[in-house]
């Protein structure tokens, strides 16, 4: 089998946003998994450069198009590498090859008879370069640009789609996989439930020179979209290139939901009326909302990739956009939500598992992989074996489809089993006995196994992270552990083996610490404002109202009081961190807020047993302090 995965061209009046990054992102891992399964790969990404957008961006900048139109398309060309995207070509639309491809076909389908010359009246919007109907408006007005179309009447080219309806139609419904996820499917068989119009595929040059000039009229060029579809077939060798013939069997396209129709439409049937095979998938997301509004160049809410890859990470980036949109749904984007999943998913999931089991082996092992021994215990060794199998299973069925926020979904699990693995045998009481031996071996070994496991399934969508912990397991770097034959073997590392120490893989964020630099935020500091929360989720907090009885410092600690505070007919010790602005004096006889239900923790060898509520700011803190004394115990409604 192979994998031939395409982006969007982009369009070139804009430098790259999120929106770009998240549908590149996505046909990278599409494309790195499928080299996990051993297959033969070819990634296509590239720029759109032709049309009337581009010549208002050219002229706003003071540039000729073609000069515009090159310095953007570098912008694109030089980002994706930088998030670790690899790409097998570059296309743009003003490359010759491309151009040559371009009149091939629209010779073919003119001289076949699609193709006919007619005078046209209509609503045009110029910002997505394209004739409406009154039916796709939304008040009168572009969806996608909220602008009123102009009316224009011009003689131009046509194609003839709506003698191909039935055939798409029937395409469809006989290939349910055909558009991925299903929603899509039934939208665009929505679309043709109405008749289909034909396209027009010209402009006249006395409206547009930017363009490739028709072969058969010169007085015209080519509608932007006929152009920039053609790229997917132009890019790798149409008509008779090996990589044609090897790749376009298993083209895969990635799109955003806002080109569907021309992809569910237009591509499909300008293949069959050149005669081409159909495409395999389109696989159709959704949109990353800003503020509940479309990331957007037109609107300007758009996020900078490079200040996200700078300020968090790559590999955090990639994990974030494929965990955070479920492919095919709109999702919301925002700083805190990032921060959330490095801090949780990756710094308290992945790396305290990574951290906590590579301790445990220099700690009990010296840093040398030991020999299995048969454990005690029928059975001991086989848990973890047989969750990495079902995982490995999930994970691939997720993948094949898309789904990578399910097949990360299934990899966190894995790791949320792993950190129950070792609650459950407790390595350090096998340590202390010497009966725990071999229970302790086949424990170390197999949380070993089992982060090898994940290295491997991670390596899609991050592979720095996956290559790091490769590393530190000791893995030779010249043998493909990312190679799902490889991933699902049990056992591989070599008793003797020395290991590096542990290393931190994603260190936990102080947001306090972070600093917003996108385009919708400034340079404000990020606000420390936690999503929304139902008010059944704030019943579960208990707040209390308690007296300070006495309080002093704890020692060895700068920051820590211990408070005694009366709750009630009983008293509860209290560690909190305002030593530096509060002494001990300070609070006796105070009247504070303490949040009354928290897990007591051991705090510098004393236990606490709830939370002293405060509002702390860089140079100190402030206790919530009742303006008038309370009944000790008194409940906050």
């Amino acid at each position: 089998m192979k994998f031939y995965v395409t982006t969007p061209i982009y369009y070139v009046n804009a430098k790259p946003h999120l929106g770009h990054t998240y549908t590149t992102i996505a046909a990278d891992v599409g494309r790195r998994f499928h080299d996990m399964k051993g297959e033969e790969t070819f990634f296509l990404t590239g720029t759109d450069e032709h049309g009337d957008k581009i010549v208002k961006a050219a002229a706003k900048n003071n540039e000729s198009p073609k000069t515009y139109a090159d310095r953007i398309s570098d912008l694109f060309r030089k980002i994706w590498p930088e998030l670790n995207v690899s790409f097998d070509r570059f296309i743009r639309t003003t490359d010759p090859d491309h151009i040559a491809v371009v009149k091939h076909i629209l010779t073919k389908i003119f001289d076949s008879g699609d193709i006919y010359f007619s005078e046209y009246e209509g609503l045009y919007c110029y910002d997505c370069e394209r004739f409406y109907n009154t039916r796709e408006l939304i008040d009168g007005k572009c969806p996608d640009h909220q602008t009123k179309p102009a009316i224009i009447r011009e003689s131009n080219y046509f194609f003839s789609m709506g003698k191909y309806q039935d055939w798409l139609i029937d395409h469809i419904k006989k290939n349910p996989d055909f558009i991925r996820p299903e929603r899509y499917r039934n939208e665009v068989l929505g679309f043709l439930r109405e008749p289909l119009e034909d396209l027009c595929i010209s402009r006249p040059k006395t409206r547009l020179t930017w363009g490739i000039t028709l072969p058969f009229d010169k007085n015209y060029v080519t509608y932007v979209w006929f152009d920039a579809l053609i790229n997917y077939i132009s890019a790798i060798g149409f008509p008779d290139g090996k990589e044609f013939k090897k790749f376009w069997p298993y083209a895969n396209h990635v799109i955003a939901k806002d080109i569907l129709k021309p992809h569910g439409i237009y591509w499909p049937i300008i293949l069959k009326a050149a005669g081409i095979d159909i495409f395999r998938h389109l696989h159709v997301h959704g949109y990353w909302n800003i503020d509940e509004s479309k990331m957007s160049k037109s609107i300007g809410n758009v996020v900078d990739p490079i200040y996200l890859k700078e300020t968090y990470g790559t590999d955090a980036i990639r994990y974030f956009l494929m965990r955070e949109m479920s492919f095919g749904l709109d999702s919301n984007f925002s700083e805190n939500a990032i921060i959330t999943r490095i801090n949780a998913d990756l710094a308290n999931d992945l790396g305290n598992l990574f951290s906590r089991t590579l301790g445990m082996f220099h700690k009990y092992f010296k840093g040398v992989v030991p020999k299995r021994e048969a454990p005690d215990k029928p059975g001991f060794e086989l848990d973890l074996k047989s969750a990495a199998i079902t995982t490995i299973e999930n994970f691939c069925l997720s993948m094949e489809h898309f789904e990578f926020h399910k097949a990360l979904s299934t990899v966190w699990e894995f790791i949320s089993v792993m950190n129950k693995y070792i609650d459950t045998t407790a390595p350090w009481e096998l340590a202390r006995r010497k009966s725990g031996q071999k229970e302790l071996t086949v424990v170390i070994r197999d949380l070993l196994e089992g982060l090898r496991v994940v290295s491997g399934l991670i390596y899609a969508v991050m592979p720095e992270t996956a290559s790091t912990m490769q590393t530190h397991l000791g893995l030779d770097r010249k043998r493909p552990f990312f190679l799902l034959e490889e991933i699902s073997k049990w056992d591989v590392l070599s008793a003797g083996s020395v290991l590096p120490k542990s290393t931190a893989l994603f260190p936990r964020i102080d947001v306090d610490r972070i600093e917003t630099g996108n385009e919708t935020s400034g340079d404000s500091p990020l606000p420390d404002i936690k999503p929304q929360i139902e008010i059944n989720d704030l019943l579960k907090i208990d707040l209390r109202a308690v007296k300070v009885l006495d309080a002093e410092k704890i020692k060895k600690s700068d920051k820590l009081l211990k408070l005694t505070v009366a709750l009630g007919d009983s008293t509860r010790t209290i560690v909190a961190g305002i030593a530096k602005t509060y002494a001990p004096s300070d609070l006796i006889g105070k009247t504070v807020i303490i949040v009354a239900n928290l897990k007591p923790v051991k705090l510098m060898g004393v236990l606490s047993e709830g939370m002293v509520l405060a509002a702390v700011e860089d140079d100190g803190c402030a206790v919530a302090i009742t303006d008038r004394a309370v009944a000790p115990g008194t409940p906050l409604r």
